[in-house]
């Protein structure tokens, strides 16, 4: 019965063209009435993390790879102004909320730089239990899962650009599915920036795991974001062969299909079990820096970029 209702689910988001943020909500209304095994758990985190990077790889067909380089660039500069802020923030804010420091490592380099994608790098190097990994995710999904509803129509109260929407977007909220999602939903332009931005501070994985290695004197592998390459190549080969372009819009329906779908399958991830096991403390953490985060990000966009 759950895997008919499963795949049945897929195959409507895919034929109707879900938008993404009503896919991970049918994710989390499933899960909670049909809640999933732990097989099956695990087997969808490993779904939605290869059809994501899938997703976004399609998507740089429909990106100039010029811009992207130049908005890449561009943004190295903020986004690490961004993840040392928000480092700090959390580090002292784990002290008034007294949160233990596995746990208020890994929440922290989550909000920080890439959600989930920086907690599975960062744990094995600082040696975290499978409860912590297993709380800082929850929190992180759960905050992620809001931004979706939560970003875009902020976005319009505020009479946000294109532009200002997609870099906040893309400096406030945890992974990279949220941020195309919410991007994807305020428009196409927003999309373009969001996109670019976010992979740039994707990219800030790499040096921050790397420091912390040395600091942990860790002999574990460096996760590289290696699909982030292949985004940069798709661009280029369609930016510059003319003749290939042709196939531009249904490689960009693909992107924002598999989107859609990897949002459903992250929110079958959510179970009432994960929610009451995570705590109100390290929520409070959580969301109190995410805020924290989502504001003066805001604040930079309204007042720095230009509509």
């Amino acid at each position: 019965m759950m895997t008919f209702i499963l795949f049945s689910t897929l195959g409507l988001i895919a034929f109707l063209r879900i938008p993404p943020h009503w896919s991970i909500l049918l994710g989390v209304i499933i899960s909670l009435i049909f809640p999933a095994s732990k097989l099956f758990q695990n087997h969808s985190k490993s779904w939605s993390a290869r059809l994501l990077q899938l997703s976004v790889i399609l998507l740089g067909a429909g990106l100039n790879f010029q811009s992207i380089i130049r908005a890449g660039l561009d943004g190295i500069l903020i986004t690490f102004l961004s993840i040392s802020f928000v480092l700090i923030l959390g580090a002292f804010l784990a002290k008034i909320f007294k949160i233990p420091s596995p746990l208020s490592i890994l929440i922290t380099f989550g909000t920080s730089i890439c959600g989930g994608s920086a907690i599975s790098a960062m744990a094995p190097l600082i040696n975290a239990p499978g409860v912590t990994i297993a709380t800082s995710l929850g929190i992180v999904f759960i905050l992620n899962g809001l931004s979706v509803f939560i970003f875009p129509p902020i976005g319009k109260f505020l009479d946000l650009s294109q532009q200002q929407f997609g870099t906040w977007a893309a400096l406030a909220i945890h992974d990279t599915s949220s941020v195309i999602a919410s991007s994807q939903i305020f428009g196409e332009e927003a999309l373009k920036v969001g996109t670019t931005l976010k992979l740039t501070r994707a990219l800030w994985i790499i040096p921050a795991t790397f420091i912390f290695s040395i600091i942990k004197k860790s002999d574990n592998k460096i996760n590289i974001p290696w699909f982030i390459l292949l985004f940069l190549l798709m661009s280029l080969v369609f930016s510059f062969f003319q003749q290939l372009q042709f196939f531009t819009p249904y490689f960009l329906i693909f992107s924002k299909t598999g989107l859609s779908l990897t949002l459903f399958l992250i929110g079958l991830n959510l179970n009432k079990n994960q929610i009451k096991e995570i705590g109100l403390n390290p929520v409070m953490f959580g969301a109190t820096l995410w805020i924290f985060t989502a504001m003066v990000s805001l604040l930079y966009v309204i007042n720095f970029i230009n509509i």
